[in-house]
């Protein structure tokens, strides 16, 4: 939120839960091992994906989960490529900036 200057009620989370037996991991990797992929419009300045992948492991830094048990990803792709409340994501009007 604070690193892509996102209003609070812009909030999504989507939790995949695995069994031991599911999620396969490099055994240098602890069971705190955790993989996080975060979907966005195309437009934030390499600052900014920076600064959020940054906050992500001072974060979980802070709850006990170590860096090298953590993968960020982020998958950005144009608005038009996201269907939102019944039209494009490049139709909707947003309460918040995407280039930041």
């Amino acid at each position: 939120m604070a690193a892509l200057a996102y209003p609070p009620e812009k909030r999504f989370h989507r939790f995949m839960a695995l069994e031991d037996w599911q999620f396969v991991h490099p055994d240098d990797r602890s069971d705190q091992y955790l993989i996080i992929e975060i979907s966005l419009f195309e437009g934030r300045t390499e600052a900014a994906k920076k600064h959020l992948i940054q906050l992500l492991f001072v974060s979980l830094k802070s709850i006990g989960i170590a860096a090298q048990d953590v993968e960020i990803t982020l998958f950005e792709t144009p608005k038009s490529h996201w269907g939102i409340r019944g039209c494009c994501g490049d139709e909707l009007a947003l309460n918040y900036r995407v280039e930041v």
